[in-house]
This record gives C-alpha cells, sequence and structure tokens, in this order.
C-alpha cells in the first residue's frame, strides 16, 4: 500500500497522530533518542505494518512504549522490584528494560519470545499521544531496516515517504543513540544494548553490579552485526591511521568526519577541502547527539565513502563504538 505521508506538527497534528494510530496506521513520532515508527502494541495487523514499511524480519522483537510506570502491569507478567527503582531515577528517559511478558501480549510484538521491552519515552510529544490513546505504542526507530536512525523529520520523511500514514515533526531528538536495554530477567541485571543510560548510572541506583557483555546472543533491538549504515560505505579509521591517509584521501572522492583536535590542525596544514570535512563534538554525549545527523548529511553528498575518525574506547563511548562497529563498512 502506498500512503500520501502526511507531516503533521502542534495540538491539530497529536489529534491526527491519535486518531491514525488508532485505526491502526503507523505513525512516526519523535522520541528524545531517535524518531520512533509507533502502531498500536495490541493491534497485530498495525504491528504487521511497522514491519512492512521497514522491511525489518518480521520474528524481530520490538520495544513498546508506555506512558507512565503504572502501565508496566498490562504487560508485564512479573514487575521485578528493582524496576521500581531504575524507573524512579530515569523514567521519563532513555531506558528499556527487558521483563516476562503476559501471555495476552502478541507475539508480533515481541517475536515470539516471552519477554517484552517496556519504556516511557520524554518527549513531550510522545507522551501525549501515549496518555490521549492510553495503551502501548510498539515503535522501533522509524528508518528502513539497519539504515541510519532519523533524528529530525525530514530524515523519516527520507526513508519511508509513502510507506506510512504520517510523520509527527517534533524536532531534533536529544540524544541522538537509541535507549540503553537492560535485562531485568536474569539473576544479575545485564546491558543488552548500551545506549544514553550508562552502567555507571544503574549500578549507582541499583547499588548492585551490573553486567555489560562485549558480545551476547539475546535477540533485542539493534543487536544485528550490520546495523545503523549510511547508504554510503563507512570506514572508520584511528586518528593516526587518519592522518597517515590524509594526503591520499585528498585526491579521492570521500568526506571526512573528524572530532579530535589534531585532525582538525592536520586538515588545516594541508588545506583539505573544507566542504569535504564534517567535525563532531569531543564528547561523548555530544558526539552521540550529532552521529546519526551528520552521517545523514554527509550521505546526501554523494561521494564514494565517508570517513571516520575513530573516537575514544573507554566506556563513556561504548554506545557510539556499538553503533559504529554495525554501520562501518569495513575497518582498515
Amino acid at each position: 500500500m502506498t500512503y500520501q505521508t502526511l507531516l503533521l506538527s502542534g495540538d491539530q497534528g497529536i489529534q491526527q497522530a491519535v486518531k491514525l494510530l488508532q485505526q491502526g496506521e503507523c505513525v512516526a513520532l519523535p522520541s528524545e533518542t531517535v524518531y520512533g515508527l509507533a502502531a498500536d502494541a495490541m493491534q497485530p495487523s498495525a504491528v504487521n505494518k511497522i514491519f512492512a514499511a521497514k522491511g525489518r524480519p518480521a520474528n524481530h522483537p520490538l520495544i513498546v512504549h508506555i506512558p507512565h510506570v503504572s502501565h508496566v502491569a498490562r504487560w508485564a507478567r512479573h514487575i521485578p522490584a528493582q524496576l521500581d527503582q531504575l524507573s524512579e531515577a530515569f523514567w521519563p528517559g532513555p531506558l528499556t528494560v527487558l521483563v516476562e511478558k503476559k501471555p495476552e501480549v502478541p507475539n508480533e510484538v515481541t517475536g515470539g519470545l516471552d519477554t517484552i521491552a517496556l519504556r516511557v519515552p520524554a518527549h513531550p510529544l510522545f507522551l501525549e499521544v501515549l496518555r490521549s490513546i492510553d495503551t502501548g505504542l510498539a515503535a522501533p526507530s522509524a528508518n528502513p531496516y539497519k539504515k541510519l536512525s532519523p533524528t529530525i523529520a525530514e530524515q523519516v520523511d527520507y526513508g519511508l515517504h509513502g510507506r506510512i500514514a504520517a510523520i509527527l515533526d517534533g524536532g531534533h531528538c536529544d540524544f541522538g543513540l537509541e535507549s540503553t536495554i537492560i535485562d531485568l530477567v536474569s539473576d544479575t541485571p545485564r546491558i543488552l544494548r548500551a545506549g544514553p543510560i550508562s552502567r555507571q548510572q544503574i549500578e549507582a541506583v541499583l547499588g548492585c553490579p551490573v553486567e555489560l557483555p562485549e558480545e551476547h546472543v539475546e535477540v533485542v533491538p539493534g543487536n544485528v552485526k550490520a546495523h545503523y549504515q549510511p547508504a554510503t560505505p563507512l570506514i572508520v579509521l584511528s586518528t593516526s591511521e587518519l592522518l597517515r591517509q590524509l594526503e591520499v584521501l585528498e585526491g579521492q572522492s570521500c568526506e571526512l568526519v573528524i572530532w579530535s583536535q589534531t585532525a582538525k590542525d592536520h586538515c588545516l596544514e594541508m588545506s583539505f577541502d573544507a566542504k569535504r570535512i564534517r567535525v563532531l563534538d569531543n564528547d561523548a554525549q555530544g558526539f552521540g547527539r550529532e552521529l546519526y545527523l551528520t552521517l545523514h548529511k554527509a550521505d546526501q553528498d554523494h561521494m564514494s565513502q565517508i570517513i571516520l575518525e575513530a573516537p575514544p574506547t573507554d566506556e563513556a563511548w561504548r554506545a557510539v563504538n556499538d553503533r559504529l562497529s554495525r554501520a562501518q563498512s569495513k575497518l582498515l
């Protein structure tokens, strides 16, 4: 089915979004992380439209967004004691909890698993829609499967125009990276996807160790090896390797995405074409907030490749490095 995708805004836009969602349509909504492609989580036919629009495998679980922690009981078979602590500290916000699901939760939402991922988003427009519709909304990122997540409405339209009913414009997303996912089903809490909420923050709230495995086999959103990819091949180089190759890169059809003062100084010394350089913040939060936006813009320049200066590897940069490890075409 082909749609005349509507671009909605303001109070009237919220009302239209709610009406479309109640009718079983998909609407892209802004969150504080990235834009999500929302559908009523209790309508299997609506959820299936998410998979169709994105080209996403139907056996992959989705995050269900709810308006308040009190709604957890509608979806979860058991409510772990740790959830109260985490929700008080981080909800509304970019933390997703994995818990056991109730039998009546549609399998389309959970990929047939016995667990469900729940989150209370912080964006006021998303929350207003949730409160109005009074149900949970399944909402993965609003982009074609494995492509860059959108952080502004225009990027959603670029990737999904004609595939979805509407987009609610809520401006630029605050964090720019997908939520942290924490498993509360296991004996020890485990972070299954790194995100804006760090392990240290969670441990400080729970008062116990939290696992952060380098790799795991749990099926959760964002855990496929190739993901978050621009259409243009992305190559990640260490700062030293980037500097060694600058002279060669100057003669190639490529765009540079850098962050360090060292790289900026060397580009200036070499008179590297400034139009082909995009500079990200040198702190993890700022870098993460602008990463997808910058890659989207670089993608639109239609170069043969994007060369990105690898960020630091300490834990503060864990979410950024996780996304880059899945987005890159190869690492030289």
